[in-house]
């Protein structure tokens, strides 16, 4: 099932004034999309502060000439941060407000920051939260999945086998996933989780605010499937991956013992434990360790 976002008025920009800024560093969310999801209190941060620190100064530029603002900017990016820093906390000495903003939504989530926020507090500056968007968030409140508890782990690793290796360690926690995907990687990625999770209910979200947002549902497994048919998508992607049943997660240890003893007359003992952490969603150390056990107790 596909919805899509259609409506993107954008709003008529009012004058923003300047306020006055404490000294300190200003974390500022800004828009992940549509540029009216911007805050009246991140306008008169970026309006008010005395530098701006941006990821891409050209990206940014985009939502200040939007509302008409012309703050002194400074590139920082992961390419340039540790030359940077010292700079920054030069600026924050001299009692000067310093915003920090992303290309898109929260800064730190999944892009550069934490080691500027950790060294401002470590140096006695005063940090402010501006909140706004955020990719992740917008993708799980539209996703149609539990939303009470979830766990976010951003990028999953490129490489496949270090991908399903993070995946499976992921896999008994009691909580909706989610994740930041590229085009190119999203059918691998969703194979691989559909191979290593099973057959549980998923969202891709892609471009959240924009004129093409699409937020497809399904199993893993359909989700792969359709996007190696349809090819790779373009822009920003959130998968959200629902929790795993309690029913196999809860297993006692007498349980365990009854699934593997049935499982050992089926088959060898590698085909027991595969067919057991598939069951259970245990880690499969665990289960061949007892396995071992239970064929070494009846020689």
């Amino acid at each position: 099932m596909k919805t899509e976002n259609t409506s993107q008025a954008q709003p008529k920009p009012a004058a923003i004034e300047r306020i006055s800024l404490a000294s300190g560093l200003y974390v500022v969310a800004t828009p992940i999309g549509h540029l009216g999801d911007v805050t009246l209190r991140a306008l008169a941060t970026l309006n008010s502060a005395d530098l701006v620190l941006c990821e891409d100064t050209r990206v940014t530029r985009k939502l200040l000439d939007r509302y008409d603002l012309a703050p002194q900017l400074l590139a920082y990016h992961e390419h340039n941060a540790a030359s940077v820093r010292p700079k920054i906390l030069a600026e924050l000495k001299a009692g000067r407000a310093v915003a920090l903003v992303s290309d898109a939504g929260t800064p730190l989530i999944s892009d550069p920051g934490y080691k500027l926020v950790a060294e401002a507090l470590d140096a006695g500056f005063r940090v402010y939260p501006v909140p706004g968007a955020s990719a992740l968030l917008a993708a799980l409140v539209s996703a149609g999945l539990p939303t009470d508890r979830f766990f976010f782990e951003g990028f999953l690793p490129a490489k496949a086998g270090q991908r399903k290796n993070r995946i499976a360690e992921l896999k008994t926690i009691p909580s909706t996933l989610l994740f930041y995907e590229t085009g190119p990687r999203l059918t691998e990625s969703l194979r691989d989780l559909a191979d290593v999770l099973g057959a549980r209910m998923a969202a891709v979200c892609r471009e959240l605010t924009k004129v093409f947002e699409e937020t497809r549902r399904g199993t893993l497994g359909d989700l792969a499937s359709h996007y190696e048919a349809s090819g790779a998508p373009k822009g920003e992607i959130v998968i959200v991956v629902s929790s795993p049943d309690p029913a196999t997660t809860n297993v006692s240890a007498e349980e365990l013992d009854e699934k593997l003893l049935r499982a050992l007359k089926r088959g060898s003992l590698k085909d027991a434990v595969a067919e057991v952490t598939e069951q259970t969603g245990m880690k499969r150390r665990e289960i061949y360790a007892r396995a071992l056990a239970l064929t070494e107790s009846k020689d």
